[in-house]
């Protein structure tokens, strides 16, 4: 089931979210309201980007910008229509999608959240820019997949990345990413409108020093420590006489050969085999009546901890463009859809007038193109096989 019931009963309902940026790519003048970075590296370094429905789509007239050249750096950025700023203690909400038709290898494919206002230097926007959110996926090789959530903590004036990984699609198909962060310090990320990870920023994010550590005092585990926890049962002794047997004996079968010459060769001795009246024997084991169990390093109350309240605030100083700032082995992502509210159901009633509505028909057509060029791959073998066929006539047909 896509939706919550919060969101249910929220489009049931008149949305009220406020818009602070949303774009849909359909139309030439998106180059007017957005920047290419092309100060932030050469421009032989810089990959171009390219309207475009995709190779299959459900519409051709519902566009969005494509990554084009391979083995490129791309920047790009665009103001947003009003600040947001985190003070007001709204949710913000950050949703667009990705469709990664080159089914993406090696390369971002994330969005970013930046303040600077009218100081923001949209030419030379890039890698080392300041943001205060960094969110989407990520992928370089089969094991590297992740949807990126990183949020600015000012106070220790660094990115944290969330401390768990959450997955990523990693198909062809678009697929719809939402970020929000409330002021309860709380977060959510949806994937197609579904949850894949919420909880608490301070739990998931490691901006605070931990709330307890281990007691300095202590510097080891005590000596009478006992953490062992099977012995040997004192009662359970060897069979009278066991270490008189020995494992191994003389081979009573093996003979001395006919040719052996003790002079030459030494006292011959029979080769040893293993004993079959002699068995291994161990010790029984018991529980340990004094087992304490594992030691661990007690813990006391970490001095430097404080609890903070703004862990939410990544825009306290008012954020006011989004970017995308990407380096791709392989191009071919194709982005759409974007919107910055503070409202989830804002958000999913954009994603039901753009995202869901074109989605099966994309699905649909590129199945179509799936088949149409197997039916292409067949037709071509069946024609090598004929070809074949031809040439062995040609070879052998004056011979039979």
């Amino acid at each position: 089931m896509r939706f919550s019931l919060l969101a249910t009963a929220a489009l049931a309902a008149p949305v009220m979210g406020e818009v602070y940026f949303k774009e849909q790519f359909n139309d030439e003048g998106w180059k007017d309201r957005w920047t290419v970075s092309t100060k932030w590296k050469s421009k032989s370094e810089m990959g171009e980007w390219k309207l475009t429905a995709g190779e299959w789509y459900g519409d051709e007239k519902d566009t969005g910008i494509k990554t084009s050249t391979d083995a490129r750096f791309y920047g790009l950025s665009a103001a947003m229509s009003k600040p947001f700023n985190s003070s007001e203690k709204k949710d913000l909400v950050i949703q667009y999608s990705v469709k990664n038709e080159q089914k993406l290898d090696c390369g971002g494919a994330y969005i970013k959240l930046l303040g600077g206002g009218s100081s923001f230097d949209s030419a030379k926007f890039g890698g080392d820019t300041p943001y205060s959110v960094m969110f989407g996926p990520d992928i370089c090789g089969s094991s590297n997949k992740r949807t990126h959530v990183i949020m600015r903590y000012k106070p220790k004036n660094e990115n944290v990345r969330i401390s768990k990984d959450i997955p990523c699609e990693g198909d062809v198909h678009s697929h719809l990413y939402t970020l929000v962060i409330r002021p309860d310090n709380t977060f959510e990320v949806f994937i197609d409108n579904e949850s894949v990870r919420s909880g608490i920023i301070g739990w998931e994010f490691n901006m605070l020093p931990p709330r307890e550590i281990k007691d300095p005092n202590v510097s080891s585990k005590p000596d009478d420590w006992v953490d062992q926890i099977k012995i040997e049962d004192p009662n359970h002794k060897k069979p009278e006489g066991y270490d008189d047997i020995p494992a191994e004996i003389p081979d009573p079968e093996a003979a001395k050969p006919d040719d052996w010459d003790d002079e030459e060769d030494g006292e011959w001795e029979p080769p040893m085999v293993d004993n079959p009246d002699w068995k291994p024997w161990k010790p029984k084991m018991i529980p340990n009546p004094d087992y304490k169990g594992p030691w661990e390093h007690p813990m006391i109350a970490n001095p430097e901890y404080a609890p903070d309240d703004k862990l939410y605030a990544v825009c306290d100083e008012g954020c006011t463009h989004v970017g995308f700032e990407l380096w791709q082995v392989k191009s071919g992502t194709l982005f759409d859809d974007i919107i910055v509210t503070d409202s989830l159901e804002e958000a999913q009633k954009f994603a039901e007038e753009t995202f869901f509505k074109k989605k099966d028909g994309e699905r649909a057509a590129y199945d179509e193109k799936e088949k149409k060029e197997e039916e292409a791959r067949k037709a071509a073998s069946a024609d090598e096989d004929d070809d074949d066929d031809e040439d062995d006539e040609d070879i052998f047909g004056d011979e039979f």
